[in-house]
């Protein structure tokens, strides 16, 4: 319960999604592979698929919404309220929770996102009943209580020194979201600011759980040994009495128009120099329409999607010139998108000279393209790294759970594989040319501190 993730981490979801069934259907009508969705009349919507492999299932809640649905004065609630979520109801005491799942034998956790926050089980699959129990009673019966909510802001306040204060790497992530975005909220960090946590209050905290953590709001996510009209039962007993509320009106959050370059630098603590750009692009927005975020995504594996791959070769290997590369491209999210390139230069060499090679690597691949070849190994790791996630039955639930919580229709998957197959060596090239060239980016360095 101690985790909160950028949109970063979420990359290899475009690849997933799931599927549904219009209604409960006999375990005799569904295959192994089917997935199965149902809505209460209050609005909670019901995702299942039954994995019995093993007597074992992942129980998640997912709630749309997270640091992105925060405002100025009051960032860091989403994720500070997550950790309040462990800490007792009017029929269980603080860290509670917890400890019931544990005696079965299994783990509970959560995490906070830009778009979403979760709430997760995994157990044997015979005590499914109790995490439904636990997680409806905190839905309904959050209970908070000074001398918790004082404890939590102190190890989130922890947590921000940790990962972002004390953290180079945390600091320049930080500084470069605030600097791409002027006025959307992605600009600022899941933690919070640390000037915006000291003045949190469980005032806040009560209307954040009042107004985001609604079943109307929510989806459960069931993956493993079990079977939905089972799911659906339960979830009926404990959460169909909750009632749905009147969710808060989501503005439109567009970012102005760029009108140039932005490039900052950050000192810090540190003796290892480097550098992150920032492309504007767009996001995954119709899976079926759309097609430049599947090149821009393959275009991302083309020149960092494995040890042989363009950047990697020319900088590390053949050059010796950085210690690291990373290409990435985020599409898979509730606001803008973007395209990310960073590198460290090893000692004796300069951030100038990796830009360069960066900038010489994109020029050769919009005027030279990329051959069948390179395009169907980035396509075919692609497909297994699919195939890996979906090895547990956590991951299972995660992918679905993902999906839901940005708005994708549930059969996507199977039309995200067949476009990201579709996309042609010329489809990249051109995304390449029209997205990574311009005077559009920003570009945040990490300098070690000047002392005085």
């Amino acid at each position: 319960m101690k985790i909160y993730l950028s949109g970063h981490v979420l990359v290899m979801s475009l690849v997933t999604s799931l599927l549904s069934a219009a209604g409960v259907v006999c375990a005799a009508e569904r295959s192994e592979s089917s997935i199965f969705q149902h809505t209460l009349t209050n609005g909670l919507e019901i995702i299942v698929k039954s994995d019995h492999r093993s007597p074992v299932a992942a129980i998640m809640l997912w709630y749309r919404a997270g640091s992105i649905d925060e405002v100025n004065g009051r960032t860091g609630i989403a994720h500070l309220l997550e950790h309040m979520m462990f800490q007792g109801t009017d029929n269980i005491g603080p860290g509670e929770h917890g400890r019931k799942i544990a005696a079965t034998g299994g783990r509970s956790n959560a995490f906070t996102s830009t778009d979403y926050t979760g709430y997760l089980q995994e157990l044997h699959s015979s005590e499914l009943e109790l995490a439904m129990k636990l997680e409806a009673d905190r839905m309904q019966n959050l209970l908070l209580r000074d001398k918790e909510f004082n404890n939590e802001l102190r190890v989130v306040m922890e947590e921000r020194r940790q990962r972002v204060d004390d953290n180079p790497r945390g600091l320049l992530m930080e500084q470069l979201a605030a600097a791409m975005y002027v006025s959307h909220p992605y600009r600022t960090p899941i933690v919070g600011w640390m000037s915006d946590l000291e003045h949190l209050t469980i005032d806040d905290a009560a209307d954040w759980h009042r107004r985001w953590y609604v079943p109307n709001n929510a989806a459960l996510v069931i993956v493993g040994d079990v079977e939905p009209e089972n799911v659906v039962r339960l979830a009926q007993k404990y959460f169909g009495n909750i009632e749905s509320k009147l969710l808060p009106v989501r503005k439109p959050q567009k970012e102005p128009a760029r009108l140039g370059s932005r490039r900052i630098t950050v000192q810090a603590n540190t003796t290892l120099r480097s550098q992150i750009i920032a492309y504007p692009a767009p996001k995954l927005a119709d899976v079926a329409a759309d097609l430049e975020p599947y090149a821009l995504y393959l275009l991302a594996g083309v020149l960092d999607g494995h040890s042989g791959a363009r950047l990697h070769k020319r900088l590390v290997l053949k050059e010796k010139v950085a210690h690291s590369v990373s290409v990435s491209y985020d599409g898979l999210r509730r606001g803008p998108g973007a395209f990310y390139v960073s590198f460290s230069p090893v000692k004796g060499h300069t951030l100038t000279e990796l830009e360069a090679g960066w900038n010489d690597e994109v020029l050769k691949l919009i005027e030279g393209g990329v051959s069948d070849a390179e395009l169907n190994r980035v396509k075919a790791q692609v497909i297994a790294g699919q195939v890996f996630s979906g090895d547990s039955v956590l991951g299972q639930a995660s992918r679905m759970g993902r999906m839901w919580a940005i708005g994708f229709a549930p059969d996507a998957p199977d039309a995200i594989n067949e476009k990201l197959k579709a996309i042609t060596p010329l489809q990249v090239q051109e995304v390449a040319k029209k997205y990574l060239v311009g005077s559009h980016t920003t570009t945040a360095i990490l300098e070690p501190k000047i002392s005085n």
